[in-house]
């Protein structure tokens, strides 16, 4: 056991999210736990990111308006073929998830023998279903409407590309996929991008404020690749998820909320695309 990680599970022991995690108070545990969360966010959010900055750069540096370039989210891999189209979008699903599996293990290791370790210090379990599913319902009803608008706003604009949210072919699989594919988004984003970012953030002793700005950007930078208004539309969620997480202590309501933002956007474009007029399909 590295000197100095004794002070992991006590400080971790008995705090509560809602609140801000108290800081380490031993600068080889913080140097470590530095490490550890620039790892994570190498393996996951934090390299999203960097794809992100350069897709934009390459959507600002092409010929023509950004509204004239689609961003693709969940699209073939074998069009033709549809039983390894469904493998390689299981893989890529499944796959993704192995930051979060990772992260649950890092947080086994801080409160030993309280029953209350690994995801549950973020508040993703099964303790208040109901309490999660309301409330996300509630914020997914409030963000998913004014994101709806925002993005028309911004795309009529010339501000944001053409965000095209499945074009997968007409097979039986399609509406699952993107159901479980909008599961995977929410997941990951909100264990890493809230509860497990501030978590380590607080605990190496940055300031609420600051903990908020870098959870927010980092949210809004890996939706570069969407324009600039996808960019505020996701600063301002990730100031608005924060709050929450702050005030609810759980997770649980903001993952409920994201995949049902991300259900809607999925399958709502898949049965409305070339159905409706104010529907952009790129």
């Amino acid at each position: 056991m590295p000197e100095g990680s004794h002070h992991v599970r006590s400080w971790a022991a008995g705090t509560t999210a809602s609140s801000v995690t108290p800081v380490l108070p031993d600068e080889r545990a913080r140097a470590l736990l530095g490490r550890e969360t620039l790892l994570v966010l190498a393996l996951s959010l934090g390299a999203s990111a960097l794809a992100a900055l350069i897709s934009f750069t390459g959507s600002l540096t092409r010929p023509g308006g950004l509204a004239d370039q689609a961003a693709n989210l969940n699209s073939s891999r074998a069009p033709d073929r549809p039983w390894l189209d469904l493998a390689w979008q299981l893989f890529g699903i499944t796959t993704a998830l192995v930051p979060v599996l990772l992260v649950a293990h890092l947080l086994t290791r801080e409160p030993v023998g309280s029953g209350d370790g690994g995801l549950r210090l973020l508040g993703f379990d099964l303790r208040r279903p109901g309490f999660d599913l309301g409330w996300g319902a509630l914020v997914a009803a409030g963000i998913g409407g004014s994101g709806l608008l925002l993005y028309l706003g911004a795309r009529a604009a010339g501000a944001n590309l053409t965000v095209v949210p499945e074009s997968l072919p007409d097979v039986w699989w399609k509406l699952p996929v993107l159901v479980l594919s909008a599961v995977q988004n929410s997941v990951v984003e909100e264990v890493i991008v809230v509860g497990y970012l501030l978590r380590r953030l607080d605990q190496l002793g940055w300031s609420p404020l600051g903990a908020l700005a870098a959870s927010s950007l980092l949210r809004a930078t890996y939706h570069l690749y969407q324009g600039i208004g996808g960019f505020v539309g996701n600063l301002v969620m990730g100031v608005i998820f924060v709050w929450l997480y702050r005030r609810w202590g759980r997770v649980g309501p903001l993952v409920a909320a994201h995949a049902f933002i991300d259900i809607v956007a999925f399958v709502g474009y898949a049965l409305l695309a070339d159905r409706v007029g104010w529907l952009p399909t790129g």
